[in-house]
């Protein structure tokens, strides 16, 4: 055994020491190179000028006060808060369900539900936004709340059912049968035995599915209508006629708030390692 204050065993060789360094380099270079162009619209935020310039020539908050004072951003954050949380409710339930439903059944044509399911993810947005505004404007759904609802749930879905999944490999169906054994009905039995134990990846892909809604423009731009304009759509508008430093403001918040995010989906990730450790010693 190596020695408490040392790094390596005494049995390590010199090549794998030098590897060990340059693998943690590359790595760090690597999210160096991924996170330094997102920071760098922090510093700009707070610049005094009108033009996102560097160097910065003084520092002010009057960026921030534009954005809480503005009354289109005003809006566009209302509606933003409207549809994200609703889409995100309706995606979790509808996906939650659809998950359980397919880890409990076997079925011919299984594989091809699920990448219909899933499809959202890897077909591009361009081509699931057309495809929403034929279906939507027939049925009087276009440029309405209820049709930018549907539209965000329908890309939150494959999240929720991907990660509900997943987390329903390790699930033990013995307890479903214990519980209806002794009379719980099926409904109390989700809501006791179910529903408690999947909680971690049905509130991961609940998260996934509310930063995939509250993040689209492209969709948005296609399905609502003035109305409904969301944060990414004023953003895009923004930068398309004129790139404001009240833009930038309003990036450094949503990087504070994606990074939240990031970080209770790790909570959530570490909570779900340590229940699946814990119910296969308790088997």
């Amino acid at each position: 055994m190596s020695h408490p204050g040392t790094l390596f065993a005494p049995h390590v060789s010199l090549t794998e020491r030098v590897w060990f360094f340059t693998l943690r380099g590359l790595a760090a270079l690597t999210l160096l190179y991924l996170i330094l162009p997102v920071l760098a619209i922090v510093p700009l935020s707070f610049s005094s000028s009108t033009f996102l310039v560097y160097p910065i020539p003084g520092w002010s908050l009057r960026w921030y006060e534009n954005l809480i004072s503005s009354q289109e951003w005003r809006v566009a954050a209302k509606n933003s808060f409207i549809v994200a949380p609703s889409a995100t409710v309706l995606a979790t339930i509808l996906g939650t369900l659809a998950a359980i439903g397919l880890s409990k059944a076997n079925f011919r044509g299984k594989g091809l539900l699920m990448a219909i399911l899933i499809s959202p993810m890897v077909v591009p947005v361009v081509v699931v936004g057309v495809g929403m505004y034929l279906f939507f404007a027939p049925l009087g759904l276009a440029n309405t709340y209820t049709g930018l609802i549907l539209a965000h749930a329908s890309l939150g879905v494959p999240f929720v059912v991907t990660t509900v999944a997943a987390t329903l490999q390790g699930f033990n169906y013995n307890l479903v049968r214990a519980s209806l054994s002794l009379g719980a009905n099926p409904v109390k039995t989700f809501f006791r035995i179910t529903l408690p134990v999947i909680a971690p990846g049905v509130m991961s892909g609940a998260l996934f599915a509310f930063a995939t809604s509250f993040d689209e423009v492209v969709v948005t731009l296609f399905v609502a209508g003035a109305d409904q304009t969301t944060l990414p759509r004023q953003m895009f508008t923004g930068i398309r006629e004129n790139i404001s430093p009240t833009i930038a403001a309003l990036a450094t918040i949503l990087i504070v708030f994606s990074t939240c995010l990031l970080l209770a989906l790790e909570w959530l990730r570490g909570r779900n390692a340590a229940r699946a450790v814990a119910t296969a010693v308790a088997t």
